[in-house]
């Protein structure tokens, strides 16, 4: 009735999920009071900046992560595939799509997987293009392990006959470089490898690719200071040489070829670092044309691997 004071105020149906309450209870203000300043787009894990950062390799607050060089790679093409079985690159499966259009390739890749006991697994297409980033996989790749990285400290004596020789790289990022090195350093009687912890390449899959085997026979070790690892070999009694165009000696006129050796490969855009240049107790060129401005890396080194065990053949003794 009008004026009742006993009249009580709007009731939920008790039928209701949350159950009968008397008025708001307080809802209506508290909505007022909002959620807080809305959170930046970096931070929001459905908005397409968090995951543009998270596939850029950044943590949500945009901090980069580090990573280090040890990764699972993925080789991806019948070509490709093939050529890495037939040079025996490590590999832990074979991925091949179901009903996939055999040829003469595919054929190969198989049998060789099975002569070397190494699984076989039948994947969807779908997955095979997350596995491969959505390259052109043609139904079949090739997952390699983690490289194993030797010590630099184990090429200061290594046990392979000759005079020490050794390959140290210098903001060297395509792994292809590094696969020609690699193979270089193997065929004219290098004892092995350096990379940079940080700023350069590993030994991934395109690596090991155009070692064409190489790598399974000469160590590559991981520096986390090349600086430092070049005085560590200096210090044993090592001579360091770095490639640069505008180095203090041309090739042809080094006096150290019979010495221990650190070559050191510079990057094609920025040579060698200051720091680096500064370790090193030579700094030598290539001579070329004046038509060529430079050489890629991997062309260099070989260069200069070739120079240096063709002056150390002529001295050697008969």
């Amino acid at each position: 009735m009008p004026g009742n004071s006993a009249r009580r105020g709007a009731v939920r149906k008790g039928g209701s999920k949350k159950g009968a309450t008397v008025g708001s209870g307080g809802q209506r203000r508290r909505g007022l009071e909002g959620k807080g300043p809305t959170p930046k787009a970096v931070d929001r894990p459905n908005h397409k900046a968090y995951k543009a950062a998270q596939k850029a390799g950044r943590s949500k607050t945009g901090a980069p992560q580090r990573r280090s060089k040890p990764s699972q790679e993925v080789i991806a093409g019948r070509n490709s595939v093939l050529e890495a079985l037939r040079t025996g690159i490590p590999a832990t499966a074979l991925h091949v799509a179901g009903r996939i259009d055999s040829d003469d390739r595919v054929r190969e890749s198989l049998k060789i997987a099975a002569d070397r006991a190494l699984p076989i697994m039948e994947t969807q297409r779908t997955e095979l293009d997350r596995m491969t980033d959505d390259s052109v996989h043609q139904g079949i790749a090739l997952q390699v392990p983690p490289y194993q990285y030797a010590d630099a400290r184990d090429l200061i004596d290594p046990e392979a006959p000759g005079i020490p020789l050794v390959v140290a790289l210098d903001g060297i990022t395509d792994p292809r470089n590094l696969g020609a090195i690699v193979r270089s350093v193997a065929a004219f009687g290098g004892h092995g490898v350096i990379v940079p912890e940080r700023r350069s390449t590993g030994m991934t899959a395109a690596a090991w690719k155009t070692s064409a085997g190489a790598a399974a026979r000469i160590p590559v070790a991981l520096a986390t200071n090349l600086t430092r690892a070049l005085q560590d070999f200096r210090k044993a009694g090592f001579f360091v040489i770095g490639l640069d165009m505008d180095g203090d000696v041309e090739l042809p006129d080094l006096q150290l070829a019979s010495e221990p050796l650190v070559i050191v490969v510079g990057s094609e855009g920025k040579g060698l670092s200051r720091l680096v240049r500064e370790t090193c107790d030579q700094v030598v060129s290539v001579p070329m044309s004046s038509a060529v401005e430079s050489l890629n890396a991997g062309i260099a080194a070989s260069v200069t691997l070739y120079e240096v065990a063709r002056q150390r053949r002529q001295t050697s003794p008969r």
